[in-house]
């Protein structure tokens, strides 16, 4: 059908064209129902097509980018975990290493009394007088316990800054807490010329037992 036909063609005799239709001798249609039909299959085709294979295939396709995308995440990440490999076991070797060396640092219990020893010592090498000095209880922590000291002692600030210098300087761990000076009377009661400085040193011990317990409870000593 030419231009010329399409634009001449009665609309009302096409409508009745197609009510009179015969479905069982489709070649006896006329051509514009022909081609619309024809059109109208095609979209049906297409969209049929479209809805049954393009559009889960682009579904699936998009799984698969999203999976190869994490899957490209995961292989970046080990293959880095993998090339620093024996970066990391250096650096946990340096660690234990390290960890052991702090763990030499903690005082066993049969080691509390020389510690008690190095104190003393070095408060009286500072100038200090000592009122008292005495295990508290043990506190046990999850990895380790803690053992508090209490001190008092009698002095200046000179010999205060000596006293803390020389506990920091002792080759076992040892952290002081708690501080307080005062002025401390004579002998009379009236304020003299020293200061006394109340202070709680703490030392440290691994737990290795059950629990976290190895099996020891602080001892009572004083000076």
């Amino acid at each position: 059908m030419t231009f010329d036909e399409l634009k001449n063609l009665d609309v009302q005799d096409l409508v009745d064209s197609l009510q009179n239709l015969d479905f069982e001798n489709v070649g006896a249609w006329p051509i514009a129902v022909k081609a619309a039909a024809a059109i109208l299959l095609f979209a049906l085709v297409i969209a049929a097509g479209y809805f049954v294979t393009i559009k889960p295939a682009n579904q699936e396709l998009q799984r698969l980018q999203n999976e190869q995308s994490e899957l490209m995440k995961e292989f970046e990440e080990k293959s880095f975990k993998a090339k620093n490999l024996d970066e990391y076991k250096k650096q946990l070797a340096e660690m234990e290493k390290s960890f052991g060396s702090l763990l030499q640092q903690l005082p066993k219990d049969t080691e509390v009394p020389g510690l008690l020893e190095d104190i003393t010592h070095t408060g009286l090498g500072s100038g200090l007088e000592f009122q008292e000095i005495s295990l508290a209880q043990e506190q046990e922590k999850q990895f380790y316990a803690e053992l508090p000291i209490n001190i008092s002692v009698r002095g200046d600030y000179h010999g205060f800054g000596a006293f803390v210098s020389g506990v920091a300087a002792l080759p076992r761990i040892v952290t002081l807490h708690d501080f307080e000076i005062t002025s401390a009377p004579d002998s009379g009661g009236q304020p003299g010329g020293l200061l006394q400085m109340t202070v709680t040193a703490k030392t440290y011990r691994y737990a290795s037992g059950p629990d976290g317990q190895s099996g020891g409870n602080g001892q009572q000593g004083g000076q």
